[in-house]
């Protein structure tokens, strides 16, 4: 008996569904093997490169390099604030009018000097007055001859060229007598050019005195006066004129405003420190005379100065300091740095680094073990 072996419609549909099944079984296994894939490719890339997990990563901050401490300083005239007045000729002392420590005012007697010198200066003022004089009424007689006609123009002229030198001679005798001050026959009198405190005497009655410029008689005026802080080289680039800072006096118990009025170009070649010139802010302080020694706090808002921990900073080839600046990409990179004073565990960075910048703050001798720590 012949049989019919050609599938039927039944037999058809349940191939097509067996086909069906196996297409999507096959679709599903490759569906999950991409999503599996993809999720190892970012786990991949989330993860850490190796031994990153062993760094510290950290914002470079702000800290104040001579903030809060407590600098040395000492009260001061300023430069304009102080007089010194000598002798303009070698002379003797006859007697001293001041003593230290005394208020004068401008013109005041300061000593009694004697001096051939100054007689002689006297005289030639006396003689350059009577050539004046002389040359200056020989003129006149001049222009009236010749206004009556009976006078020469030459004469005229040669007359008006000795009153013009007569003229010039009376002002240099002025000048060298007006050195002298003022006084009779060989004496004259040093006085004071400007109001003040008498600071010192470097004279005796009866001695002799040079002209070589050396003051006999320094005055100093009270109400011009500022601090000079010594501040640290290395301390000195993080502050700025106007800062606002505060003037302790030795009791620790008083304070004075004042603000940075500048730095000193010049450093001290043994101590490496600067000099800080701070002006007071308010009234002159009783407590504060020239010479005194007081301590000076700066502002730390406005010494405030990009730092990170001493950990961050390298030290390559024996001198060369660096810190590790972590990439956009996570990479890290060696930035030289300048770096200033360290304190309380941080360092502060002078140069080479902004403050928000991410450097490797513990760690960093992983990333160069050819490196020392800044200790």
């Amino acid at each position: 008996m012949h049989r019919n072996t050609r599938p039927g419609r039944g037999g058809r549909a349940t191939a097509a569904m067996t086909a069906a099944m196996s297409v999507a079984l096959a679709l599903a296994a490759s569906g999950c093997g991409g999503e599996s894939a993809r999720a190892g490719e970012a786990e991949a890339k989330a993860a850490p490169a190796p031994g990153n997990e062993y760094l510290k990563v950290e914002p470079v901050g702000r800290a104040s390099a001579a903030a809060g401490a407590a600098l040395p300083a000492r009260v001061a005239f300023r430069p304009q604030a102080m007089t010194a007045v000598g002798s303009p000729v070698t002379a003797r002392v006859v007697s001293i009018e001041v003593r230290p420590g005394q208020a004068v005012s401008a013109g005041a007697n300061l000593l009694t000097l004697q001096s051939a010198d100054a007689a002689s200066a006297k005289a030639s003022l006396a003689q350059a007055r009577a050539q004046t004089a002389l040359a200056e009424d020989a003129l006149r007689r001049q222009k009236e001859m010749l206004a009556k006609g009976v006078g020469l123009e030459v004469e005229r002229f040669q007359a008006d060229v000795a009153v013009r030198e007569a003229r010039a001679e009376l002002q240099r005798a002025q000048r060298a007598a007006d050195l002298l001050g003022r006084g009779d026959s060989d004496r004259f009198v040093l006085r004071a050019p400007a109001a003040g405190v008498v600071l010192s005497v470097h004279a005796n009655a009866g001695a002799v005195v040079a002209a070589d410029g050396a003051a006999l008689v320094e005055i100093g005026d009270p109400s011009r006066l500022w601090v000079v802080a010594d501040v640290a080289e290395s301390e000195a680039a993080a502050i700025r004129p106007g800062a606002a800072a505060r003037v302790v006096v030795p009791d620790g118990d008083t304070e004075y405003p004042a603000v940075v009025d500048g730095i000193g170009p010049q450093v001290d070649g043994e101590l490496r420190r600067l000099p800080v010139y701070l002006t007071l802010a308010g009234a002159r302080a009783p407590a504060l005379t020239p010479g005194a020694l007081v301590q000076v706090r700066l502002d730390a808002a406005a010494q405030a100065a990009p730092s990170v921990p001493v950990a961050a900073v390298l030290i390559k080839g024996g001198s060369e300091r660096v810190v590790y600046v972590q990439r956009g990409d996570g990479g890290f990179d060696a930035r030289p740095v300048r770096t200033g004073v360290s304190r309380g565990g941080r360092v502060t960075l002078l140069d080479g680094v902004k403050p928000g910048e991410k450097v490797v703050v513990e760690g960093a001798l992983l990333l160069d073990s050819k490196a020392e720590q800044l200790l």
